[in-house]
């Protein structure tokens, strides 16, 4: 081992135990020990929605910023598992270890390869054999639909499950009957709001945003892309917004705001 591995592994240690410290009883971190995996997990996918937004700027210093706080979140769940025993971090990179020795028996094994296709075929048979499922079982739509769902987050999976179920011939026939289930679907919703259970309703809501994505993919439109651009030119106006004004946004009354939100979104416009 040279000098550099084993100063990534003593840095690696050094996190560790930190990380143990944060969650010590005696001196460590109130909110690091008030912690649990569930109240942690929103902050695993921020951390992992940041990784990718700093891969896409290619700003390096920030793409090595945000691993480590991707890493600190792989290093604290294992903490808080080991503590009761369930798992260690020895466990987790283990465990990946020697999933990727058995997934790639054309560089672990001796097994040959012809292509990239035969690569993903060896990856997918290695990986239904190790949870027990047939190749009869890998092949059904549910499964493949499922995995998009596990998989993906909820926009593009929903996408993925569309287009899908698409090319198997679950599908429209043209686009007015996408428009006519998306008018159902609104109209099942506003049912939901006015006398139904939050359950039935969100799942009323679900439906809604499913009738639009497949009105996107009928349009070869991108609905993730489309929010993504929405948002920001959401904060683009507040941002022009805040340039004119002294005061807290409470401050204003709603005709007040709205007066200024048009104005910036006309400046905006023109530029």
């Amino acid at each position: 081992m040279d000098s550099h591995q084993n100063q990534t592994l003593g840095a690696l240690q050094e996190l560790i135990e930190v990380v143990a410290k944060l969650r010590s009883p005696n001196g460590g971190c109130p909110w690091d020990l008030a912690q649990t995996p569930e109240s942690l997990t929103p902050y695993v996918i921020e951390e992992a929605y940041e990784v990718v937004e700093a891969i896409q700027s290619g700003d390096k210093k920030a793409i090595a910023e945000e691993l480590g706080d991707l890493l600190l979140q792989v290093v604290l769940q294992a903490q808080i598992a080991s503590e009761s025993g369930q798992f260690s971090l020895q466990d987790v990179v283990q465990g990946i270890s020697q999933k990727l020795i058995r997934r790639h028996p054309h560089v672990f094994g001796d097994v040959s390869v012809q292509s990239m296709d035969d690569i993903q075929q060896n990856w997918e048979q290695i990986k239904a054999e190790e949870k027990g499922e047939t190749s009869s079982d890998t092949q059904k739509l549910s499964y493949k639909l499922n995995r998009y769902r596990r998989t993906f987050p909820p926009l593009t999976a929903a996408m993925k499950i569309s287009q899908k179920a698409a090319a198997a011939g679950f599908e429209w026939e043209n686009i007015d009957e996408v428009w006519a289930k998306f008018h159902e679907e609104l109209g099942e919703l506003q049912q939901a709001l006015a006398e139904e259970t939050p359950a039935r309703q969100q799942s009323e809501l679900g439906d809604l945003l499913f009738a639009i994505i497949q009105l996107a993919r009928w349009q070869n439109l991108d609905p993730s892309a489309a929010l993504q651009g929405t948002s920001q030119r959401f904060i683009q106006r507040i941002q022009k917004m805040e340039a004119v004004i002294n005061r807290p946004f409470s401050d204003y009354s709603l005709e007040e705001l709205d007066a200024l939100w048009q104005q910036a979104k006309a400046q905006l416009k023109r530029e």
